[in-house]
């Protein structure tokens, strides 16, 4: 079995109730032999034996500030990182997390269906999706588009639903290599209710993103 992620779910801010489904349905993805915690200190603790880190519905402040220096140092020499869903609404005033992310989350209309045209389907994300991907989930606006030469995999379609505000260039899912030494980055917006994580669709998105960004497939 490939090594694990760090899976952190700490939400320092808003919590979501479907935090257990989706630490269950990650570890019943059986990829990984996922190590789970929300304690912000174990990010003070070296990251060398983890394929990526994930944080998955975290929010507000995650790590201690030498955690912060330690993620920072993994990521910056190879190692994975995920955001999954309010992965967005994290580490906010903290420059490098925005930079990782290339994008700030700003609002979201309430969960609602939708539709996500797949931008990249050759992308273990999304080569398993329809060509417009009907979804039920919340659609987060960002403040601008995602920067720093991300790679779109799924966009969200503002006339499908209401309340949209990114414009037209509204990605839900994205992906980058950080170059020589910095690792892979996946981040999607989706997952915020306990449905999500019974949907086939949204697990095998859920797998191969991860996946891609511990460089494994």
């Amino acid at each position: 079995m490939a090594p694990p992620p760090l899976l952190h779910t700490r939400a320092a801010g808003y919590r979501h109730d479907s935090i257990p489904a989706a630490v269950a349905a990650v570890r019943a993805l059986g990829r990984f032999a996922v190590e789970h915690t929300e304690d912000p200190a174990a990010l003070e603790e070296p990251l060398d034996g983890y394929a990526a880190v994930v944080f998955l519905s975290t929010s507000g402040d995650v790590p201690t500030p030498a955690g912060r220096a330690r993620l920072a140092r993994h990521l910056d020499t190879g190692g994975g990182f995920a955001g999954v869903h309010a992965a967005a609404r994290t580490e906010y005033g903290r420059p490098y997390y925005g930079t990782l992310l290339g994008a700030r989350f700003t609002r979201q209309p309430a969960c609602r269906p939708g539709r996500a045209p797949v931008a990249d389907p050759g992308h273990p994300a999304t080569r398993h999706l329809p060509a417009a991907w009907e979804v039920t989930d919340e659609w987060y606006d960002f403040d601008a588009p995602v920067r720093g030469g991300a790679r779109g995999l799924l966009r969200a379609d503002e006339t499908s639903f209401e309340g949209g505000g990114t414009g037209a260039d509204h990605l839900l899912a994205w992906c980058r290599e950080r170059g020589a030494d910095g690792g892979r980055v996946f981040c999607t917006a989706l997952g915020h209710a306990e449905a999500a994580y019974r949907d086939p669709d949204f697990l095998a998105h859920l797998d191969g993103g991860p996946a891609w960004a511990a460089g494994l497939v």
